[in-house]
């Protein structure tokens, strides 16, 4: 289905926004998006079927604020990246400048988008993310790094960071909706929907800038599906992905999905084999940005070399 809502006057940012029993968060994260300045602010909202009246809450806004667009909702999609695909297949992008993502649960910061806009126009790229600052409930916070130098396969091992960072150029988010939409297979096994559009991104060549400006509080409570990852018991459950061979085969996904099944790294390094592992963490600088998760990956996959990893 296509939206029927339009912007007022440019620049134009449609704003996908991904729901879920959010009630308890939504009124300031929305607000903090239509507060944006120097933009136009549309939000088209995808809502997983709630039990807490996230739809009512969505549909007395509608009524009140004409920037606010609800996809029929009832479905169960039963994670935000099936939800974040859905909003990405039936949007129309064709009446705004540019595209951003949102969670329920964030603060944007109020120059946020303006910031994302003068980078991409300046820089004449395609797509933007940032570093966040994430926020507990018990008034904690911390800066979240995300932006060290890209390298040669990041893209197929992690995203850019929180995909609610994420803004792009309407001509990305057509081509991107493409890949979407004609890649129904791979895209419904997808775990994380970020982690896809950056490797869509990355192995089509499109210029990515992760900034190191942070003008977002990226909430952190026991609902997030992702988080932060930093402290021990996130190394844990990452640790656990890996291990598990899960994250690996998320890889080939994406991969698989651009075409890069093909090529001499994936043959060599991504086969599922012990001497792919091997050669895989051989080559930890060349997929990861952080120097800490180089040496962490080339564990997990020297790990893998020795109990074989998951059986395919």
């Amino acid at each position: 289905m296509k939206t029927p809502c339009l912007p007022k006057d440019k620049p134009s940012v449609l704003v996908l926004l991904a729901a879920f029993n959010g009630i308890q968060w939504l009124a300031e994260q929305v607000d903090s998006i239509l507060n944006q300045v120097d933009v136009e602010v549309t939000i088209m909202v995808s809502i997983d079927q709630s039990t807490d009246g996230t739809e009512a809450w969505f549909a007395q806004l509608a009524l009140k604020d004409s920037r606010i667009c609800i996809l029929p909702h009832g479905k169960v999609f039963g994670g935000a990246a099936p939800n974040f695909f859905r909003l990405i297949s039936d949007a129309d992008f064709s009446h705004f400048d540019y595209v951003s993502l949102a969670d329920q649960d964030d603060i944007w910061l109020p120059n946020k988008l303006a910031r994302a806009i003068d980078v991409l126009h300046k820089e004449n790229i395609a797509a933007y993310s940032s570093n966040v600052i994430a926020f507990w409930s018990n008034g904690k916070e911390a800066l979240i790094t995300k932006s060290q130098p890209q390298v040669q396969w990041d893209f197929l091992f992690e995203a850019a960071g929180p995909g609610c960072t994420y803004v792009f150029t309407q001509s990305f988010a057509m081509a991107l909706q493409k890949q979407v939409q004609g890649q129904a297979g791979i895209v419904n096994k997808v775990g994380l929907h970020d982690w896809f559009i950056y490797a869509f991104a990355r192995a089509h060549q499109y210029q990515w800038l992760i900034d190191d400006q942070a003008l977002m509080l990226y909430r952190q409570h026991e609902a997030n599906q992702v988080g932060t990852n930093k402290g021990l018991k996130a190394l844990v459950h990452r640790a656990k992905k890996v291990l598990s061979g899960w994250a690996f085969e998320q890889s080939r996904l994406m991969a698989q999905a651009n075409k890069l099944n093909e090529s001499s790294f994936f043959k060599s390094c991504l086969d599922g084999s012990r001497l792919g592992y091997i050669r895989l963490g051989l080559n930890a600088k060349h997929c990861r940005r952080r120097s800490r998760d180089q040496w962490i990956f080339s564990l997990m996959c020297f790990l893998l070399a020795l109990t074989g990893g998951k059986k395919r």
